[in-house]
């Protein structure tokens, strides 16, 4: 096995990335989150849109945790409406929460901070390397979100839902959540 490998640098990866950037989130990742937004008071509305939401992983937690869920991809995978989120230009009267594409994941921070209603809250599960770069600065300084939430130990992203072959826990992810209007600096808190 070559170091790269080992270390899971992409340029030494045998497996090349999923087409549509399909990378599940294990739904334990979505329940610790939801705990800590309990932990820390922060209630969600009972609408929630989830617009990216493959199979339904995460939609389903947020279901168990009595959330009326919408749930929606650019891909039919049998879960959800078929439904690109990008071209939606109606603001939302509900919370949006997802996993997005990582390569669209800033279109997809400006889309839901654009669509995002007074009273509710926006919410990515996304690589931590997302805080990273110009084009992001440029993001947060026109919506800096309100909370990050850091995971202590690394979270289970399976390319095309597979978790039970897709066992590696190399990256670093995190919850960036927005609230309307806010500005500010984000308070990070760790789950």
């Amino acid at each position: 096995m070559s170091l790269n490998i080992a270390l899971g640098a992409r340029n030494g990866a045998k497996n090349s990335r999923e087409e549509n950037d399909f990378y599940a989130t294990h739904p334990m990742s979505t329940r610790i989150f939801l705990d800590a937004l309990e932990r820390d008071g922060i209630k969600l509305s009972n609408q929630i849109w989830e617009m990216a939401c493959g199979e339904g992983h995460m939609s389903e937690v947020f279901k168990e945790y009595g959330h009326e869920v919408y749930s929606s991809d650019l891909i039919d995978r049998n879960y959800g409406d078929v439904k690109d989120f990008l071209e939606c230009n109606t603001p939302v009267d509900a919370d949006l929460f997802t996993n997005p594409p990582f390569k669209d994941s800033l279109k997809f921070a400006y889309k839901g901070n654009e669509l995002l209603t007074e009273g509710h809250l926006f919410g990515l599960f996304l690589k931590l390397q997302f805080l990273e770069g110009k084009a992001r600065r440029q993001l947060f300084e026109q919506y800096p979100p309100k909370y990050i939430y850091v995971y202590s130990n690394r979270q289970l992203c399976s390319k095309n839902a597979d978790f039970e072959n897709y066992h590696a826990k190399t990256l670093s992810f995190g919850w960036f959540l927005w609230e309307k209007n806010f500005k500010g600096d984000p308070i990070v808190r760790w789950i």
